[in-house]
C-alpha cells in the first residue's frame, strides 16, 4: 500500500470558481438598479408589492439564493477535480500464453449447412473464445487466396470483437478461388516470432478443410518443431453443401457443375496431430471452447508479475455528487410543503 495523501485528479477544474466573480458582481449591480427603477419615483417601496404584484427580494434572501447555488457549483467542480486518496500497489501482469487465430474467409465458408453459415459459424466460435478466454493473448489473421492481419497479438480483445461482423468473404480477392493455408501460416509465424521464447506460441486453425495444398502436414509438423503448437476447429457438416458466388449463383467447376463443399475432418485431423495441438468440430455446446482454451494454456513461462508497478488510486469523485443530489432534492421539497399548507 502507497502512502497516498489527499490530492486532485484535474485540479485545474477549479478555475471554474472564479465564474462566481462576475455573477456576484452582476447581481450587486442590478439590485442597485432595480432600486433605481422608474417605478420607485411614484410609489414606496413598501407599496410596490400591491401595485406590480410581485415583491422584490430582499438583500438577505438574494444573497442567500447566491450562495446556496455557488455551493452546487463548487461542489460540481470538486467532483469534477477528482478527489482521491489511498492508491495500492499493483503490479503489472503480463501473461504467458499466446493464441494467434487463423480465420478461412474462402467462398467454401458461405455454404449453409450450418446457421447461419460456416463464417457466420466461425464468428460465433471466435466470440466465445473471448468470452470464456481469460489466461491468452489472442490475435487475429484472416485468409483465403492471401492473408489479412486482423489484430496481431494483444490483451486489447475489445478490438478483435468489433472487427468480427465486417469480415466476410467479400474481404478475399475475386479473381482468386480457393484458401491456402499454408501463407497464412508462414505469415503468423513472422508475427509470433517476436514473442519470449518461454512464453507458450500457439495456432488455432478454424476452417471447413477445403484446402489442396499436400505439404501442409510437413509445414505444421516444422512450426511445432519450432515451439509453435496448432489446433484445428472445424466447421461444416459431412453432408456439405453447394458454394455461393459472388452474385449469388452457385460457383460451378470447369464442367459446368455446381461445386459442393463438405467438412473434411479427417483432413484436419491430421493437420492438428502434425502441428502438436488438438481438434475440434464447432457446435451449440461450450466444450469446444474450454478445450481449446486449456491446450493453448501450456505456457512455459507461467503467468506472473513484472517488476513494473502501478498506482491504482480510490476515486472520491461520488462525495460531492452525493451531497449535489442532497441539496437538489432538498430544493424540490419547499414548494411541496408551500402547497400543503396553502390548502
Amino acid at each position: 500500500m502507497f502512502d497516498g495523501g489527499f490530492h486532485f485528479e484535474q485540479p485545474l477544474w477549479f478555475l471554474g470558481l472564479l465564474a462566481l466573480l462576475p455573477v456576484a458582481y452582476w447581481l450587486k449591480r442590478s439590485a442597485a438598479r432595480a432600486a433605481e427603477g422608474p417605478l420607485h419615483r411614484y410609489a414606496d417601496p413598501h407599496l410596490l408589492p400591491h401595485l406590480t404584484g410581485t415583491r422584490d427580494l430582499r438583500t438577505t434572501e438574494r444573497w442567500g439564493r447566491y450562495l446556496s447555488w455557488a455551493l452546487l457549483w463548487a461542489l460540481i467542480l470538486t467532483a469534477m477535480a477528482g478527489p482521491r486518496w489511498d492508491a495500492t500497489d499493483v503490479r503489472l501482469f503480463h501473461p504467458g500464453n499466446n493464441l494467434l487465430i487463423l480465420l478461412d474467409i474462402s467462398r467454401s465458408m458461405q455454404v449453409t449447412d450450418v446457421t447461419p453459415n460456416r463464417l457466420g459459424r466461425a464468428r460465433h466460435e471466435i466470440s466465445d473464445l473471448m468470452r470464456k478466454n481469460r489466461e491468452a493473448r489472442l490475435g487475429l489473421i484472416v485468409f483465403a487466396s492471401v492473408p489479412h492481419v486482423i489484430s496481431p497479438i494483444t490483451e486489447d480483445t475489445q478490438t478483435i470483437l468489433n472487427a468480427l461482423p465486417a469480415l466476410s468473404s467479400d474481404l478475399a480477392d475475386p479473381s482468386l478461388q480457393g484458401s491456402r493455408v499454408g501463407s497464412a501460416l508462414v505469415r503468423a509465424e513472422q508475427l509470433l516470432a517476436g514473442l519470449p521464447e518461454d512464453s507458450a506460441r500457439s495456432i488455432l486453425l478454424i476452417s471447413d478443410g477445403d484446402f489442396e495444398e499436400p505439404d501442409l502436414p510437413e509445414q505444421f509438423a516444422g512450426l511445432a518443431a519450432r515451439g509453435i503448437r496448432i489446433h484445428t476447429l472445424g466447421i461444416g457438416t459431412t453432408e456439405g453443401g453447394l458454394v455461393p458466388g459472388p452474385a449469388g449463383a452457385f460457383i460451378r467447376d470447369l464442367r459446368g457443375e455446381p461445386v459442393r463443399s463438405s467438412l473434411d475432418s479427417a483432413l484436419l485431423v491430421r493437420l492438428a496431430e502434425a502441428g502438436a495441438g488438438i481438434h475440434r468440430i464447432a457446435d451449440y455446446r461450450d466444450s469446444d471452447s474450454d478445450a481449446i482454451l486449456r491446450a493453448v494454456s501450456i505456457s512455459r513461462l507461467p503467468p506472473q508479475s513484472s517488476d513494473e508497478r502501478t498506482r491504482v488510486w480510490n476515486e472520491r469523485y461520488w462525495i460531492p455528487v452525493a451531497l449535489v443530489m442532497l441539496l437538489v432534492l432538498t430544493r424540490f421539497r419547499a414548494p411541496i410543503r408551500r402547497r400543503r399548507s396553502s390548502t
